[in-house]
């Protein structure tokens, strides 16, 4: 069977394609339940498992493994250098989990999770309803700013999109300024005004389309652009002091006199979607 390491952007789907194209079966559970940035955020490594034996390759056929690694962090840095160089982008395979590592270390259901997100902001469309609220009801999240993005600052480097993102606020939200940092996913977002922490890693903190609640990608942001953000509750995995110390705020360098990790809310277990009749 295959699993995705993130249940985030295009790696949700590489397991469905990979799964369909080598008739394998597809694990409804993956090691982030969001996606994360880099390798040793992975929920099993978190919790000591070996990566290794792990490979990379490219569309090109070029290809590199690695059979024995010091740290998570050393086989991160490694094949990160290695993707730069084919291009930023290559397939990635670690050493094979069990059933009990799954269980114990991994966000189960979050391709149900997903499909059940899909369907509340279907169901919105067909309604006549606000997908926003659709999302916030489905995930239990808070709406931080509904606005116009008024500044994108970005960089690539070391194979990381880089940088911030500013939200002019409107309506409830008018006269209010959203600033979110961000490494490929958004990390911290605070109001210029007073520079108070409103949300942070390891909760999701989320940028869509105003209408249609589309999500907008660290690269896709641009000035202009009607956005809402909003933050979804992190998983229980992710929120252990030994997870914390992996995936929180000062993993990403921010010291605990700047960012304290505060959870937004409480996070709603999911549930396998039953096979069709």
């Amino acid at each position: 069977a295959v699993m995705s390491a993130e249940i985030g952007g295009l790696n949700s789907m590489e397991p469905l394609v990979v799964g369909a194209a080598l008739g394998l079966p597809v694990v409804d559970a993956d090691g982030m339940g969001r996606a994360f940035p880099e390798l040793q955020m992975f929920g099993p490594f978190i919790h000591g498992m070996d990566p290794c034996p792990a490979a990379l390759a490219d569309d090109k056929g070029r290809r590199a493994a690695i059979l024995k690694t010091d740290s998570h962090k050393h086989l991160e840095n490694h094949f990160r250098g290695v993707c730069v160089d084919m291009g930023c982008s290559a397939g990635l395979v670690f050493a094979p989990l069990t059933a009990q590592q799954i269980r114990s270390s991994c966000v189960l259901y979050s391709l149900s999770r997903a499909w059940r997100l899909g369907h509340a902001v279907l169901h919105a469309y067909r309604n006549g309803t606000s997908p926003i609220h659709a999302i916030l009801g489905q995930e239990g999240g808070k709406l931080l700013v509904t606005g116009k993005v008024c500044d994108v600052q970005r960089s690539t480097t070391a194979g990381f999109a880089r940088g911030v993102l500013k939200v002019e606020g409107s309506g409830e939200f008018l006269g209010q300024t959203l600033k979110v940092d961000f490494q490929n996913e958004n990390l911290v977002a605070r109001f210029l005004s007073d520079n108070k922490v409103v949300a942070c890693v390891p909760d999701l903190i989320t940028v869509v389309d105003a209408d249609t609640g589309t999500p907008i990608t660290t690269e896709e942001l641009r000035y202009g652009l009607r956005v809402a953000v909003l933050v979804l509750p992190a998983p229980p995995l992710l929120c252990t002091p030994e997870a914390l110390q992996v995936v929180g705020p000062q993993a990403f360098g921010y010291s605990e006199e700047e960012v304290v990790f505060t959870p937004v809310g409480e996070y709603s277990f999911n549930h396998p979607v039953p096979p069709k009749p």
